[in-house]
């Protein structure tokens, strides 16, 4: 045995190698990094603005580098017509405009742009007239990283409805935060950059972190679906939409397990270093720089469906489905979460080699996974296997509910698209997506049904398939409150008439479970009492949460359940009163402390906020057309002081 002097030697060498070893990794990160597939045509790569180093940035908490302006996709196409001759930027000169624009340069703006982080804290005015007195919270017009000019109108014109000082200022701020200020870059691939129909491309941030989640981004644009129409506008709200996804296609394509990735290397923006990436071992291994994490999440690759889905039924653009990798990023889809359709066991009793498994060095229970990164023993029963929540926390058993059905509500959906398009391949993937949709609904219906003695029967929010369930809820969505957000007791291909369910039962009384204290993660306190989840912890509930009980409180799949309209004013009074002051929406709040929270930039959060009030004011719209014009409860109309 050693020595105590020799074993402190032993510990300044090993803490010494580490030191050396991160640096170096530090260091090596911030390297301009291409994908060999992928490098950008001369003709772009002269014209492009390099994005600052991110020397500065600690490497186990990225942040944001300054939001600046984005040049406009005409602008873009201009640059590429008519090739700039003036020399590539240094990265000192460019330091003020994104960078890997494929525009020559982008116009300077009048004002600085500021991380948005710092333009909060300067609580520029006028604040609003309640007594929250909300600071405005909005970028300058030349720095907001995409205009819509319907979102403005939209804006002005709600600005003569909401009533109310303070909920104008929380809707104005939040709703526009996605466009204002997550838009990365836009662009093209490269290798279509001279085409008819060049592939668009964008790159859309969290917020406070620069890296872009399948699932966030899909969402984040989500908020604007009454806003989205048919157009082939390069700067329309339908060509940031395509670009999306476009992006999610490319991604899948390049690791369907994967959840975040960094920015495609025609931007030339440079990767974001995340020190998760020393700690963490999924096999198969992945690339850094073109992911950014890597957690096997079901719902990432429902979210990819989910907005094709949207975007063809808001414009029947049916011919952009079929132009590039929509197919075999649906493909790969299909087969990676398929191959995660087997249990732990096979039929002879040897254990499976799962597609894909992970272990992590960590302190926390919910960043690693079981049994050498295979997760607790699971029985094939037709869902997937997912080893991570939308909330990037562990399963405690792998058969999530909540994503098993999002996946197969957009599995069909997205397969009449499919049925739509030419070829073989698009037929056969037809006939899959829908056996492998109803394969998960039969499971839910036979074995994530839980007999509750105080509830009666609702869905367990895991499952393992061998009878072990996990009762609870997760504020993130997909989550057994927010079933009726994505529809999925409505199924253009019904079960077989022999195994019928009371859907609307079983979730009303799933959702009276979720808000109740049986739900281990519903926490209550004077300033917040919603559904939060083991990623913050105990005691901070999630804003999105209340929203999300308000959104379903005003869905006809829980007219049932009676007293809506308090329950609907205690969420929006709630979410007023969280903001600690800031006039933006936050991930957590400390339910007893309304300074203590998460996130000062998070979009997603922001963007459902807005969605709440697009809702309220078509259910006030609606009650004035019943009541022949007049509405006196209306909830745009009130105040909420």
């Amino acid at each position: 045995m050693a020595r105590p002097q020799q074993r402190v030697r032993i510990a300044a060498i090993l803490i010494a190698c580490v030191l050396v070893y991160t640096l170096f990794y530090i260091s090596d990160g911030q390297r301009a990094i291409t994908w060999s597939s992928n490098r950008p045509p001369a003709s772009l790569s002269q014209n492009q603005n390099h994005a600052a180093k991110d020397l500065e940035k600690p490497i186990l908490e990225p942040t944001s580098s300054p939001v600046s302006p984005v040049p406009t996709v005409s602008s873009i196409q201009a640059s590429i017509a008519s090739p700039a001759t003036t020399p590539v930027k240094s990265d000192v000169e460019s330091i003020t405009s994104i960078g890997g624009s494929t525009a020559s340069s982008s116009p300077t703006p009048s004002v600085a742009c500021v991380p948005y982080e710092q333009l909060q804290k300067q609580r520029n005015g006028p604040l609003s007239e309640g007594k929250r007195n909300f600071p405005f919270s909005r970028p300058p017009l030349e720095c907001r990283t995409f205009k819509l000019p319907s979102l403005e109108k939209l804006i002005e014109r709600m600005r003569g409805i909401v009533k109310d000082p303070d909920l104008f200022r929380l809707f104005e701020n939040s709703y526009p935060n996605t466009l204002d200020t997550t838009i990365k870059w836009r662009g093209f691939s490269e290798s279509t950059v001279n085409d008819t129909f060049p592939e668009e491309l964008a790159f859309v941030i969290t917020g406070d972190i620069d890296a872009m989640w399948l699932r966030d981004s899909a969402s984040q644009i989500y908020s604007y679906l009454p806003l989205l129409e048919a157009s082939s506008d390069p700067d329309s709200l339908a060509s940031l939409w395509r670009g999306v996804v476009n992006l999610h296609a490319r991604y899948i394509l390049i690791s369907p397990y994967c959840h975040s990735f960094q920015p495609p290397p025609e931007s030339g923006l440079n990767p974001t270093t995340n020190g998760a990436y020393l700690n963490n071992h999924p096999i198969p291994r992945y690339d850094p720089s073109k992911v950014f994490d890597c957690k096997w999440e079901l719902d990432s690759l429902a979210s990819f469906l989910q907005i094709s889905t949207a975007y063809y039924q808001r414009t029947n653009d049916l011919a952009f489905f079929q132009r590039y990798n929509w197919v075999d990023a649906v493909e790969a889809a299909i087969k990676a979460a398929g191959d995660m359709r087997l249990g732990t066991y096979a039929a002879d009793g040897k254990v499976e080699d799962s597609a894909w498994k992970f272990t992590g060095w960590t302190d926390r229970g919910s960043e690693t996974l079981t049994n050498n990164g295979l997760g607790n023993p699971t029985k094939a029963n037709g869902m997937v296997r997912t080893a991570f929540r939308p909330s990037d926390d562990a399963c405690i058993y792998q058969l999530l509910v909540p994503a098993n059905m999002m996946w197969a509500k957009y599995l069909e959906e997205a397969s009449l698209i499919m049925a739509k398009l030419e070829g073989e391949k698009a037929h056969n993937l037809t006939a899959s997506m829908r056996d492998f949709a109803l394969g998960i609904r039969k499971a839910i219906d036979r074995d994530a049904v839980v007999r509750h003695r105080d509830f009666g029967d609702i869905w367990a929010y895991e499952i393992d398939g061998y009878g072990s369930t996990n009762l609870m809820d997760d504020a993130n969505i997909p989550s057994l409150l927010a079933v009726p957000l994505f529809n999925y007791t409505q199924s253009p291909f019904p079960l077989p008439k022999e195994t019928p369910r009371d859907q609307s039962q079983i979730y009303a009384n799933t959702r009276r479970f979720v808000l109740n204290e049986s739900n281990p993660y519903f926490m209550r306190g004077p300033v917040l009492s919603a559904v939060g989840g083991p990623h913050i912890g105990p005691g901070k509930p999630w804003p999105m949460a209340a929203i999300v009980r308000a959104l379903t409180a005003l869905n006809p799949i829980s007219d049932d359940l009676g007293k809506e309209e308090v329950e609907i004013e205690e969420q929006i009074r709630m979410v007023l009163d969280s903001t600690a002051g800031t006039g933006v929406v936050h991930e957590s709040v400390n339910a007893w402390q309304a300074a203590v929270w998460t996130r000062a930039w998070f979009g997603w959060a922001n963007g459902l906020f807005g969605e709440l009030v697009m809702r309220l004011n078509e259910h006030d719209e609606a009650a004035r057309r019943a009541s022949g014009g007049g509405n006196e409860k209306s909830w745009l109309g009130r105040s909420w002081q």
